[in-house]
Formats: C-alpha cells, sequence, structure tokens
C-alpha cells in the first residue's frame, strides 16, 4: 500500500538551528514518536528500533535511516526502511528549510512510502490518519527543542 505524505512547518528558530537538530541521533531520539534507540552504522546511516502505539494500534519495528543529497542548511533526502511485528515498509522523503525574512524558518517536506503487512488491513485512510498523527507528533517535540512553546 502506498502512503504519500507532505506539508510545511515554521519555527522560531535560525536555519542553523534546525538543521543541527535534524542531523543530530539525540534530537531525532527524542523526536521520532516511539523511537527507542538510533545507533550509528556510519556516516549518515542509522539503525534504529522503535515501539509504537497509536490508539489500538501499536508494535515493534527496527529499519535503517540514512540521510543523502545533503546540502547544508538548506535540504536532504532521507531513506526509510523496516520491519516489525505489524508489517514493513519502504519510503523516502525530502525536506527543504527556508529562512524568512524574520528570521524563522520553514520546512518543506515531501515524501512516499510503500507498506506491507499486517498493518495495511486497516486500511489507507486510518494509515494517512496515523502518519499525520506521528508528524504532528514529532513536530511537537522538535518545537519544544528548540524552546517554542506552541506551533505557529
Amino acid at each position: 500500500m502506498k502512503l504519500d505524505i507532505g506539508g510545511e512547518e515554521r519555527f522560531a528558530v535560525a536555519a542553523d538551528w534546525l538543521w543541527q537538530a535534524l542531523n543530530d541521533p539525540d534530537v531525532l531520539t527524542r523526536c521520532i514518536p516511539g523511537c527507542q534507540q538510533m545507533i550509528a552504522e556510519g556516516e549518515d546511516r542509522y539503525r534504529v528500533i522503535l515501539d509504537l502505539k497509536v490508539a489500538s494500534i501499536g508494535g515493534s519495528f527496527e529499519g535503517a535511516i540514512s540521510l543523502s543529497d545533503k546540502t547544508p542548511p538548506k535540504q536532504c533526502r532521507i531513506n526509510i526502511s523496516g520491519s516489525g511485528t505489524l508489517g514493513q515498509g519502504t519510503g523516502h522523503a525530502t525536506f527543504s528549510l527556508v529562512t524568512e525574512p524574520d528570521g524563522a524558518t520553514t520546512m518543506r517536506y515531501a515524501g512516499e512510502g510503500e507498506m506491507g503487512g499486517l498493518v495495511v488491513g486497516v486500511g489507507q485512510r486510518v494509515l494517512k490518519g496515523v502518519a499525520k498523527h506521528l508528524i504532528g507528533r514529532f513536530f511537537a517535540a522538535l518545537r519544544k527543542e528548540a524552546g517554542e512553546n506552541a506551533a505557529p
């Protein structure tokens, strides 16, 4: 089952700070929902262990994340693959950072993934809702890291 994501978020921090945070495994471990560990396996490559639960959907997953096509502090491509108790999936996303005239940063992101296994039994509409919820939790945690009190 294919799943597309995309959107934009505004942060009241400089692009350099946001770039560093998005490339810091410790920050990402705290921000990725359900992330238990993010283990470096080489330059810009990580093994990730997740224990996720959203409503009645939950499971443990192990996967790989790699970063490529990096143009600091402007853009990056993220490749992800993994499997777990509810299925498996692969995907990729790109993000770009734009400095606004007021010094804030807008992050634009777009990606797609392919999922299989038991998790696809809940249907695309439910999975898209779960993905949207998890993305929202990620950005809320990233805002907390940045010291922002509320979403714009």
